[in-house]
């Protein structure tokens, strides 16, 4: 790999070494480079970076310097445990804007935890990272790790903040429905859909009836676009119907939302071995958008955070049971998996999925390389 044109070493090359006061027998682009290789190609621990890096040695070699050998897994350890995971993401974004230059369309936020990172007997909790998925482009754009006394409500801010998300609409869970967070996602120069629930007791029940007074008298006095879908398969049939109103003025908290232009409703009707149930979802979005189709895929759209992120990292990268906790180590490895999904996602010259691709990476050294010069 030619140093020069790297992306990752031109953005991850700038990381300040936290190993201030130590006797540095291995470089800091070193020891990322390795650990980077490492998991793109299956290692989803310290012990299988140290191993990955001895059975490749002499082709390591062939890019980084590694004056003094491979490091030991508790190097790796070590170095990751110190190291500022809020710098380490800093660079993780920029490394994304520099390969993604344009982000646009639905951006999915969501949060996940890693569940075997805590440590009870230094009553340690697990990491709970929020992520944005950029939809279109099928990468992770940035995540950030909610303060263990803290939650989803005050990381989601922090992200938006970081990340150059312009034109694009941020579709968020009921969690996210808050007042401060629709207020940074304009901030940020994007739109907003938010999942409206109980937790905006209020605003639900004002949507809620809004709708409901439309339905009773077939909308003839709310300007409504309508859409629905129908899918069956696997002894399931599914009919979604989708409502879309720019007309909010009978909308008694529309004062209190920065922006507020419009709101949706979705009616799901599930039938499987023969038993119907229906379930309403309701929604409110700051675009005043001109197609109910756009709306309806980017409530669908929202799911791509929890299929293609969050499953894949459990799946395919073991995130769940990973137990590195040390210091920083269990988020700067969520940095680290996530860098090397973007890539194998991106990369279509093998086929299959993530696990499928990362077996190849480590059998094939010109694909494991290819991957690397994409980086």
């Amino acid at each position: 790999m030619d140093a020069n044109h790297s992306l990752f070493l031109v953005h991850f090359g700038q990381l300040q070494d936290p190993r201030i006061n130590r006797k540095k027998r291995h470089s800091l682009i070193d020891i990322a480079g390795v650990t980077v290789c490492a998991v793109i190609a299956g290692a989803d621990g310290w012990m299988d970076v140290e191993r990955f890096g001895r059975s490749k040695e002499i082709w390591l070699r062939t890019f980084l310097e590694l004056p003094n050998g491979i490091p030991s897994h508790d190097t790796f350890g070590r170095f990751f445990a110190l190291l500022n995971p809020v710098a380490f993401q800093q660079c993780f974004i920029d490394w994304v804007r520099a390969v993604h230059q344009t982000v646009e369309g639905v951006v999915a936020v969501d949060g996940k935890t890693a569940r075997r990172s805590h440590d009870h007997a230094k009553g340690k909790k697990a990491i709970h990272v929020v992520s944005a998925w950029a939809t279109a482009n099928g990468v992770a754009l940035g995540q950030t790790k909610v303060d263990d006394k803290s939650n989803e409500i005050t990381a989601i801010p922090e992200l938006l903040r970081l990340l150059d998300i312009n034109g694009c609409l941020v579709t968020i869970d009921a969690m996210g429905c808050q007042r401060e967070i629709a207020q940074s996602i304009l901030d940020a120069g994007a739109d907003y859909l938010l999942a409206v629930k109980d937790n905006q007791q209020t605003l639900c029940e004002d949507v809620e009836q809004e709708f409901n007074e439309a339905m009773a008298d077939d909308f003839a006095h709310m300007e409504c676009q309508h859409y629905e879908t129908l899918e069956k398969g696997h002894g399931r049939i599914e009919k979604r119907q989708y409502w879309y109103t720019n007309d909010i003025e009978g909308l008694g908290t529309a004062q209190r939302w920065p922006g507020l232009a419009g709101m949706a409703m979705c009616r799901a009707t599930r039938t499987v071995k023969g038993e119907t149930s229906v379930e309403n979802r309701y929604f409110i979005t700051s675009g005043v958008h001109r197609d109910v189709i756009k709306i309806a895929a980017a409530i669908r759209a929202h799911w791509q955070v929890e299929n293609s992120l969050h499953w894949v990292l459990d799946v395919a990268f073991n995130e769940d049971q990973c137990r590195i906790r040390t210091g920083y180590a269990a988020e700067n490895l969520a940095t680290i998996r996530r860098l090397a999904l973007n890539v194998l996602k991106t990369n279509t010259t093998k086929k299959g999925g993530v696990k499928a691709k990362r077996l190849q990476a480590a059998w094939d050294n010109d694909y494991l390389r290819e991957i690397l010069l994409a980086m």
